[in-house]
């Protein structure tokens, strides 16, 4: 897990929650599924305004879009692992949870040649022991959790997501926010101001927690 809050280096382990608290960078990470409509809208707002961000696809949601792997990647953004169906992957046996892990890692090859670097549980916050190492079995040595949650999944509207988000962000922060939400479109323009606003730089999970951007 990530280092203590005071704490300016980050070391990756099995899962973390936050980057470097001392640079002016963040990472906002969409759950990824939805009408494709509306992940083509917010992928383009990000681009107006120079941000990149990273989709956690939901692996049946790219069976069924798979032109969503190049959109996402050809737009700068960076593309990882949401589990095969969105299930509550705590709930399920090492078997069960390496088949959720696993079938998303096949769909991300086959589209783009690459499993991706990072994996997200599905319904849960952190992961467990268990997914911890099955995600690793998988391939995923690092679990992505998040020190912000949006909660725009339970369609507050979009002022009320603005206002949380801009709220609870640091440098360093990881957001969870979700595709397929009309409020998350509408509050991203306004996010990303209040970011700029502030310094802070959206970036790529990658852009975020490499080495380099680690300090180490």
């Amino acid at each position: 897990m990530a280092s203590l809050p005071g704490s300016a280096r980050v070391q990756l382990g099995p899962q973390v929650v936050h980057g470097r608290r001392d640079r002016a960078r963040l990472a906002l990470t969409f759950h990824g599924q939805g009408p494709v409509s509306m992940a083509d809208e917010l992928l383009a707002e990000a681009e107006r305004a120079g941000a990149r961000v990273t989709v956690l696809a939901v692996g049946t949601w790219l069976e069924q879009y798979p032109q969503m792997a190049r959109r996402i990647l050809g737009g700068g953004h960076e593309l990882g692992n949401h589990t095969l169906h969105h299930l509550d992957i705590a709930a399920l046996d090492a078997s069960g949870a390496y088949a959720e892990i696993a079938g998303c890692a096949l769909r991300l090859r086959a589209l783009t040649g690459s499993i991706g670097r990072w994996f997200r549980p599905s319904q849960t916050r952190y992961a467990t022991a268990l997914i911890e190492r099955t995600a690793r079995k998988a391939g995923y040595r690092t679990c992505v959790s998040y020190d912000v949650d949006s909660l725009d999944y339970t369609n507050p509207g979009p002022d009320v997501v603005v206002a949380t988000v801009l709220g609870s962000v640091r440098p360093g922060s990881i957001v969870s926010l979700h595709l397929g939400h009309p409020g998350t479109v509408t509050a991203l323009p306004a996010i990303l101001r209040g970011l700029a606003r502030r310094g802070l730089r959206p970036v790529t999970l990658t852009g975020l927690l490499s080495p380099d951007a680690l300090g180490r």
